[in-house]
């Protein structure tokens, strides 16, 4: 902030808007219609059908969103001014070509099939065990929050070190490769910082993911209601 001023924490916003708008929009707005075809929309439905279902729409919104990831953790790594949109994406395009705006792939697609997975599904059961106890209906605004806040909770745990291995690949210089690929850039985490180095900085990520998945959750929950569609 002393060097670059407080908008300097909203760069890449631009990537961050399209990251959203499709990854976003393909793991929440799939994951009903998925879950219901593989069997898993039940009350009794085996648990594991429901990360399934989480895992297949979190992977596919990953591949469609990959571009805006690279260019929005580029945006944000750049200190100094920031650099034009048609600048970065130029630049990013000349030395690596398109496969440069799906490196980190295989970690970015592993990162959301656990995230989803585990939001998906941990709020799908966590909605049953609330709604058990509070007597909320499973579209109360109360228990989407509540759900949402644990949901929260548990995809830090699992998704932090995806975090972390995907950020790194990520954030490699346009113009040099450091790692060869994710489990070359994990065995190098690991034998700098630790295993322990993959849960750093839990508790921002837990900040940043507990409020954006509950309004997410209340967003969609929200649209399948006003459209007539079954609640998650």
């Amino acid at each position: 902030m002393k060097n670059e001023g407080p908008l300097a924490f909203w760069k890449g916003i631009v990537f961050a808007w399209g990251r959203e708008g499709s990854y976003a929009s393909i793991k929440l707005g799939a994951y009903a219609p998925v879950r219901d075809a593989i069997g898993a929309g039940g009350p009794d439905a085996p648990v594991s059908l429901k990360f399934l279902a989480g895992a297949i729409t979190g992977g596919a919104g990953s591949l469609v969103g990959n571009p805006f990831d690279v260019c929005k953790t580029l945006a944000q790594a750049n200190s100094g001014k920031s650099l034009p949109l048609s600048t970065l994406v130029g630049n990013l395009y000349r030395d690596q070509g398109i496969a440069g705006f799906y490196r980190g792939l295989q970690a970015n697609i592993g990162r959301a099939c656990v995230l989803n997975a585990t939001k998906m599904g941990v709020y799908d059961m966590a909605k049953g065990y609330v709604t058990s106890l509070s007597g909320w209906d499973r579209k109360d605004p109360r228990t989407v929050f509540c759900s949402g806040m644990v949901s929260g909770f548990f995809m830090t745990c699992t998704v932090a070190p995806w975090d972390m291995i995907r950020t790194k690949l990520m954030n490699q210089p346009t113009d040099k490769k450091i790692y060869d690929g994710f489990i070359d850039c994990l065995v190098k985490t690991v034998k700098e910082g630790g295993v322990t180095s993959l849960w750093r900085g839990f508790i921002p990520i837990w900040a940043r993911f507990a409020p954006t998945s509950t309004i997410q959750l209340l967003t969609i929950e929200t649209l399948y209601s006003y459209f007539g569609f079954k609640s998650i």
